[in-house]
């Protein structure tokens, strides 16, 4: 059964340019992960500092691979001081069958 999540974060005051093109870099190494189906950032037209992250890794297996992944650490790592809450709010989805 794939793995189903999105996240949301919201940049502070001055950081939005940065967390994006850190989202932007992101985005080309975990598309480039084998487990990865889908990985698409989106800003919201009513508030363009909340970026949405929408992902769908193949399997359970391939999200754990995902989350060990030097990329992702960094960029974890990265977005502390730069968003609110210091890190992305996760969601985990289940299709409705």
């Amino acid at each position: 059964m794939s793995k189903n999540l999105y996240a949301t974060m919201t940049a502070l005051p001055g950081c939005r340019d940065k967390v994006a093109q850190l989202l932007t870099n992101l985005g080309k190494d975990v598309r480039a992960e084998p487990g990865c189906v889908r990985f698409v950032v989106y800003t919201r037209d009513d508030s363009p500092d909340c970026f949405h992250v929408e992902e769908s890794y193949r399997d359970e297996a391939a999200f754990r691979a995902h989350m060990g992944t030097e990329h992702g650490k960094h960029f974890n790592k990265a977005i502390e001081t730069l968003v609110e809450g210091g890190a992305s709010n996760v969601v985990f989805l289940r299709p409705v069958e």
